[in-house]
């Protein structure tokens, strides 16, 4: 009963801290909140603790503990290892950015944990962490979307105003929104089949490069030539904003088979194979970008086109985004990669933006491995092994 008294007066306080009407943003205005962020989506444990105060965003603590080394013997996320690494991190990813801000849970307003999509077993964990420090301590608890986390961290990270075009390139998903609001995302296309940090993976085992694939095939294709393959720009020649790379992959797959000798690339074929993949790659992001920003330009005068996700971090790809931003005189947005890639102080965010917007969830917050932004959107095709897609 203390619990539940508790968790009510919180609730009380910061939706006094939210002034009537202010959907419109979902920034917490003249208050001062601070919220614990859980994320266990996919292959990293993260905690953060984020603080706002006088409508200031300001992350005290942001912890991530990575899987790479877990997974690097089987050239990909395995999703029950993810989710027993996740159960063992958990709690200690909590205690370790609690400490690093300074502050005990007797200090925390609200508990915030993504809810959905990704690898079932990994956010099972994160929820019931969140649901027993929510109940022990008698906070909200707010479950968020993994995708609303990325789609909102330019607000975090630069203010950006409503509305904006929001790229989500990563391992698991890409797709193109208009974020009109903390909860009000259009999506204009997406991939239909691998993400593209997904097929950057699958690439770089192809042609034996390490994993993460994406900045080794970055790293290599510095050396190699990008024209001597033909390598298809899948879907160009039809309209929208749709997005493919199987059968980019497949192309490459097809071309090393022509190379091999004795079972092996020569370190040329290799480079200039990672140079032709990450070409078109580019290739396609920029001119599906250009048809997304198309569609977007009519609604605002002042255009943003922002990216997040682990792919954002290479720099052939957001050069080409750049150049695009710039054709439609758009201010083009990355935050930094500690922020692009999953991280639990994007998920204290995303809550924080939505307290004025709804109420927070109750203990039969579920977990879920689908959960689409658009909920008008005809579903993505097709699942990845970094997530379901959404």
């Amino acid at each position: 009963r203390v619990c539940h008294d508790r968790s009510a007066v919180v609730c009380i306080a910061l939706r006094c801290y939210l002034p009537e009407g202010n959907g419109a943003t979902g920034r917490p205005m003249n208050a001062s909140i601070t919220v614990l962020g859980i994320e266990s989506s996919c292959d990293d444990t993260a905690a953060a603790v984020l603080r706002v105060s006088t409508g200031n965003s300001e992350i005290l603590s942001n912890v991530v503990e990575g899987q790479a080394r877990l997974h690097a013997p089987f050239g990909g996320v395995v999703p029950e290892i993810a989710a027993r690494a996740h159960a063992e991190k958990l709690d200690i990813c909590v205690a370790q950015a609690l400490d690093e801000a300074g502050l005990g849970l007797d200090q925390i307003d609200a508990v915030a944990v993504t809810a959905g999509p990704g690898l079932i077993g990994g956010v099972v964990s994160g929820v019931m962490c969140a649901k027993g420090i929510a109940l022990a301590r008698g906070l909200p608890l707010y479950g968020v979307n993994h995708l609303a986390g990325h789609a909102l961290t330019p607000r975090l990270t630069d203010g950006v105003a409503f509305p904006y075009l929001m790229l989500l390139v990563s391992g698991g998903h890409c797709q193109f929104l208009v974020v009109s609001g903390p909860d009000a995302f259009q999506r204009l296309g997406g991939t239909i089949d691998d993400a593209p940090g997904e097929a950057f993976d699958k690439v770089a085992r192809l042609i034996a490069l390490p994993q993460p694939g994406g900045p080794s095939i970055e790293a290599l294709a510095k050396q190699g030539d990008a024209k001597r393959f033909k390598l298809p720009r899948p879907l160009l020649d039809r309209e929208g904003c749709d997005m493919s790379f199987s059968g980019l992959k497949t192309a490459v797959l097809r071309q090393r088979d022509q190379l091999l000798v004795d079972g092996t690339l020569s370190a040329k074929d290799q480079a200039d194979l990672a140079a032709g993949f990450q070409a078109a790659v580019v290739d396609v992001l920029a001119e599906k970008t250009r048809r997304a920003l198309a569609l977007y330009a009519p609604l605002t005068e002042t255009r943003s086109i922002c990216v997040a996700g682990g792919v954002a971090a290479n720099m052939a790809i957001r050069t080409g985004l750049e150049t695009v931003a710039s054709d439609f005189e758009a201010k083009f947005i990355a935050p930094p990669l500690a922020l692009c890639t999953d991280n639990a102080a994007m998920i204290a965010y995303a809550a924080l933006e939505q307290m004025g917007t709804r109420e927070p969830d109750g203990m039969d917050l579920s977990a879920r491995p689908r959960w689409p932004l658009d909920q008008r959107a005809p579903a993505m095709l097709g699942s990845g092994k970094k997530g379901a897609k959404a």
